[in-house]
């Protein structure tokens, strides 16, 4: 009785795979961003918008959204006589809403809800550690997925040798059967996640190396472009953009933002 217990265990364990791969439900978002100040001029029919203070010019535009950001195309001009330190956080970000008014974070009012861009050497830490991460879940995976089947393997040879009839015998058959199947999807799932996943974090990391907007030193008459990364404000109609050189310019950009979610139930 105690091993058919525990073969309706690894089998339960098995028909939650097969739901959970078959059920999930998928989440689609659309953001688009447009800018709404600074010359907004169309290029390839995307709205692009140019800025300037004290010779430092920023041309932006909305380029995509990317997994849990953003993304910019970000152009910064220097047009002083003098190098200036170019750096993707001192691009800071507030939420506005349809008044232009400043939204609060949700979780304390008495603060702005605001962000900075993505600093990409620290991102790009963060895919490390998350490389690590998941190759420890695999392998808890694997450890727990053979406990399962010598688990299976032990109620089947029990059952076979205590059945009392030929009906129940079936029944236990078929049963162990269903657990050996549900082992095989969960074993399954869960190497499909790793190289889902480890082939998201080569993007990520990619991303960071080669597309991010770095941190260097300009030169006078000199530009530098690249894609800045700011967190997703889904409460904001309007994204309040500022970029900073500390005590030379305050460079600020409007835009307006869309947002649509629909969720949709995989059958």
């Amino acid at each position: 009785m105690k091993s058919f217990s525990s073969l309706k265990a690894i089998l339960a364990v098995g028909m939650l795979a097969g739901t959970l791969i078959g059920c999930a439900p998928s989440v689609t978002s659309s953001y688009r961003l447009e800018p709404v100040t600074g010359d907004v001029i169309t290029i390839d029919g995307r709205p692009v918008t140019k800025a300037e203070q004290n010779g430092i010019g920023v041309v932006a535009s909305f380029e995509r959204e990317d997994m849990e950001f953003i993304t910019l195309d970000i152009e910064v001009k220097n047009r002083t006589d003098h190098s200036i330190e170019v750096n993707p956080a001192d691009f800071h970000f507030v939420a506005l809403g349809a008044s232009q008014d400043t939204l609060s974070e949700p979780t304390n009012t008495a603060l702005v809800l605001q962000r900075s861009a993505a600093d990409p050497n620290y991102e790009a830490g963060r895919v490390k550690l998350k490389r690590k991460q998941e190759e420890k879940r695999l392998k808890r995976a694997k450890i727990f997925n053979t406990v399962l089947m010598v688990a299976a393997i032990a109620s089947d040879v029990s059952s076979s040798s205590n059945s009392r009839s030929y009906h129940e015998y079936a029944n236990k058959q078929a049963a162990h059967y269903l657990a050996y199947q549900g082992i095989a999807v969960k074993r399954a799932i869960d190497h499909s996640t790793f190289a889902d996943r480890m082939q998201r974090y080569d993007y990520e990391e990619y991303r960071w190396r080669e597309l991010a907007l770095r941190a260097n030193t300009l030169a006078p008459g000199e530009s530098v472009r690249g894609f800045v990364y700011v967190p997703k404000l889904a409460n904001a109609t309007y994204l309040a953009m500022t970029y900073t050189v500390p005590e030379q310019a305050v460079v600020p950009v409007l835009f307006k933002q869309e947002y649509v979610q629909q969720k949709k139930q995989r059958r």
